[in-house]
């Protein structure tokens, strides 16, 4: 029946044809498993129902789970902590296979007051160590789940403290001495399980439990550098130095008739172990602490995703280890303090000078550092994430690195544009300008030199002061003589104009002697280059570039405004100037025929 139903939630969940909260499950108070093994019982997995019946509570949760080799009483003692027969709580058997497979918990937790605070606490039957048929792989899964899911882990043991027990407590220490001891009033990724050893059938007389774990955990001699003994007696300093977060406790046998426990009553049980036990329960309640994870208890459902990362983690492996846990527990942390890292990187204005991204770089991984080091869990296996860390924001710098070269190619390319067309301009100016195209010059280069920044200015300043130099060379190279022909023209067009238009005999003539002066000197020395080195060639270079621009003044660009203006003046004075002012001038001027006729 139960494997029906077990089908028919899976179904519910994967169509979700139910509402959330809706469950099948009528009862809870049983034992459910939560992880079971897997085909090969080398692996774990989950295992719906138990999660169930955790993931409805909403206050904060504390467990307590009882490991222990199989066979050994774990269900039996299970069920007199919870106040359970045999018929009512977990499984017992009497054969020699184990009765508890994976990890099984009892459905109704035990409210309890813990400093104010109210908490569920569940307890949990784990599998036995080395039953038949599983690999030690399987058995340390067990146990490192147990010891991480548990806020008492409950070390149950018969008659005495083996060697063995002792070896299997390395995953025990090796969690401890990651996270236990940090700093007080820092958050901690969790609270390590308190550690109770539980010697059942204690016999031994003269000598109290607590003597029996001291003795147990004293140093072995091993003159001969024996490495496993080396690795045991490290196993054992770790627990002396967890000293304060173990404790033991002894159980008398309850009867002398240990495969009819189950039908006994309290009344039937030794009064010596009754007593024991029920010290055993308040001991439990006194030491017991809610779960704490990333600094805070955890419901049901936390509880729940907190043991899906535990098993992913514990499964990745060949062999469960402390340091895929601590992975687990800095994954968060190394995610925010790479987000700093993005953010601080973020503010950075795209493009900057290689030194100036290297500086950011290295003062957003400092403070990215730091902060991981503030808040990380682990003390060993915490270099990892800090490995993992700086991978990743060296992913996140190669990033900025090719944006920046981008930018910087894009912003370099943009204003060599410009200025080749800023210079190509200046090569065909109506009025050629040597100062002007000087200036144009200056301006590109300072514009270039102070607005490309990045990795791409060097590749971009070489090619900027080769465009410069061929565009310089080209316009002084047609300066001259582009000014000789304008000069040319300039002299006919004035020739004309004072002839015919303003009949200004002083500048006809002063046209006409630049251009019989032009003309005839370059006839003279066959060719207009000889002329370029003259001096007054020079004076009326001079001239020409003071005229023409100036700071105040462009004449190239107010040259057609101009020439119209002028245009319009002359248009003007010919046909009402004259009318108005009469035919006198200063200067002498052309007399039409009608004006002579007039004057005779």
């Amino acid at each position: 029946m139960r494997s029906v139903m077990k089908i028919l939630s899976w179904v519910i969940v994967f169509l979700g044809f139910f509402p959330s909260g809706f469950s099948l499950i009528d009862d809870f108070g049983q034992a459910f498993p939560i992880v079971e093994p897997d085909p090969g019982h080398t692996k774990l997995r989950l295992a719906r129902d138990g999660l169930e019946a955790i993931e409805r509570i909403t206050t904060p949760i504390a467990a307590v789970a009882v490991i222990g080799p199989y066979r050994s009483g774990k269900s039996f003692l299970l069920n007199q902590l919870l106040s359970l027969s045999c018929n009512e709580g977990f499984g017992v058997g009497h054969m020699r296979d184990t009765k508890t497979k994976g990890i099984w918990v009892w459905g109704t937790p035990i409210e309890v007051d813990i400093d104010g605070v109210k908490t569920s606490v569940f307890y949990l039957d784990t599998e036995g160590f080395e039953s038949i048929g599983k690999s030690n792989v399987y058995d340390d899964r067990i146990f490192a789940l147990a010891t991480v899911l548990s806020s008492v882990l409950i070390y149950n043991l018969p008659e005495t403290i083996r060697e063995a027990d002792i070896s299997r407590l390395s995953f025990a220490v090796e969690l401890a001495e990651e996270f236990y001891g940090r700093v007080k009033g820092q958050d901690v990724a969790f609270e390590p399980a308190k550690l109770l050893w539980l010697i059942q059938r204690d016999f031994l007389q003269g000598k109290s439990v607590k003597e029996m774990v001291d003795q147990a955990l004293q140093h072995v001699p091993n003159s001969d550098g024996d490495k496993y003994i080396e690795q045991i007696n490290h196993i054992r300093d770790s627990l002396a130095i967890m000293g304060d977060n173990s404790t033991a406790f002894s159980l008398p046998q309850p009867h002398l008739q240990r495969t009819k426990l189950c039908e006994l009553k309290d009344g039937d049980l030794d009064p010596v172990y009754v007593k024991k036990r029920d010290q055993l329960k308040q001991l439990v309640v006194s030491v017991i602490r809610p779960k704490v994870v990333q600094g805070k208890y955890l419901n049901g459902k936390e509880f729940v995703t907190f043991l899906e990362q535990i098993l992913e983690a514990l499964n990745k492996g060949e062999i469960p280890s402390t340091g895929s846990l601590v992975e687990v527990f800095n994954k968060g942390i190394l995610e925010r303090c790479l987000k700093l890292y993005n953010d601080r990187m973020g503010k950075v204005v795209l493009p900057v000078s290689e030194e100036s991204l290297q500086a950011a770089h290295e003062a957003s991984r400092e403070v990215s550092l730091k902060s991981f080091d503030e808040q990380h869990f682990g003390r060993h296996h915490a270099q990892k994430s800090v490995e993992q860390l700086n991978e990743e924001i060296d992913k996140v710098h190669k990033n900025f690195i090719m944006v920046n070269e981008y930018n910087s190619a894009k912003l370099c390319e943009g204003l060599y544009t410009r200025c080749e067309d800023k210079m190509d301009q200046l090569q065909v100016l109506r009025l050629p300008s040597m100062a002007k195209f000087n200036a144009g010059f200056l301006q590109c280069n300072r514009s270039f030199e102070k607005e490309c920044v990045g990795p791409s200015k060097i590749s971009y300043e070489n090619r900027m002061m080769k465009m410069l130099g061929k565009s310089k060379s080209l316009f002084i190279k047609e300066y001259n003589h582009r000014l000789y022909n304008w000069l040319v023209g300039f002299s006919l067009v004035m020739v004309v104009v004072g002839r015919f238009i303003i009949k200004f005999f002083l500048i006809e003539m002063g046209a006409w002697i630049m251009f019989i002066f032009l003309e005839t000197y370059t006839r003279m020395f066959w060719s207009a280059e000889a002329l370029y080195y003259n001096p007054v060639w020079h004076f009326v270079v001079s001239t020409w570039e003071t005229l023409v621009y100036s700071p105040i003044l462009d004449l190239d660009r107010w040259a057609i405004p101009l020439g119209i203006i002028v245009f319009v003046l002359v248009i003007y004075w010919r046909c009402f100037g004259r009318r108005k002012h009469g035919s006198q001038w200063l200067l002498p001027m052309y007399n039409s025929p009608k004006d002579r006729r007039r004057s005779d």
